[in-house]
């Protein structure tokens, strides 16, 4: 499939589903469900996905079953998303990480890595207690600590684009400008 031929299903000219990737507080959802209807594509976020399919919350989730069964079965979910009609899809911080993810999302998908700095992330990710890798210990050296992991997978996405400070259209636009010049199709 050429990466700039239209897809007649949602009539965007952006023919493949276009993930956004990073660490959990970067503004992948937030960002994702105001650029879908700038690229003319529907919005899903995996976790409400997981969510959805499972009838639990994420951290009911990873008590539950632990974090291992909590990425198997995210990686299932972001499979069935990104092998069917082009969406924007947000995930998970760490669904990245997983090989299988990463390779699917290539096969299939434009990836962007949504940056940020440390002490921005914290901020946002500790604004609601609803993240489960949070729970225990100093959320600044968790981030930290994480990230330095991640790192290494993120950079393996497609693009990269800083998540900027102020309103999210400012993220919007860099990503919309990131994906034209990626895909060579032109987004008014």
């Amino acid at each position: 499939m050429n990466r700039g031929e239209p897809q007649d299903q949602t009539g965007s000219p952006v023919a493949r589903t276009i993930v956004l990737v990073g660490m959990m507080g970067v503004g992948k959802t937030t960002v994702g469900r105001r650029l879908a209807p700038r690229l003319g594509l529907p919005f899903k976020d995996a976790d409400q996905e997981i969510e959805a399919a499972s009838g639990m919350s994420v951290g009911d989730l990873f008590e539950a079953h632990g974090e291992e069964s909590f990425r198997a079965g995210e990686a299932q979910v972001i499979r069935r998303l990104v092998t069917g009609p082009p969406i924007v899809l947000a995930t998970g911080g760490g669904a990245f990480v997983n090989e299988s993810t990463r390779q699917v999302v290539k096969d299939h998908a434009v990836s962007v890595w949504l940056r940020a700095d440390v002490d921005t992330i914290v901020q946002r990710a500790t604004r609601r207690p609803t993240r489960p890798l949070l729970k225990n210990g100093d959320p600044k050296q968790i981030i930290s600590r994480l990230l330095k992991e991640r790192e290494v997978f993120y950079s393996q996405a497609d693009l990269s684009v800083d998540s900027a400070k102020g309103p999210h259209a400012r993220t919007v636009e860099k990503i919309v400008d990131a994906i034209a010049a990626y895909t060579k199709v032109e987004l008014a």
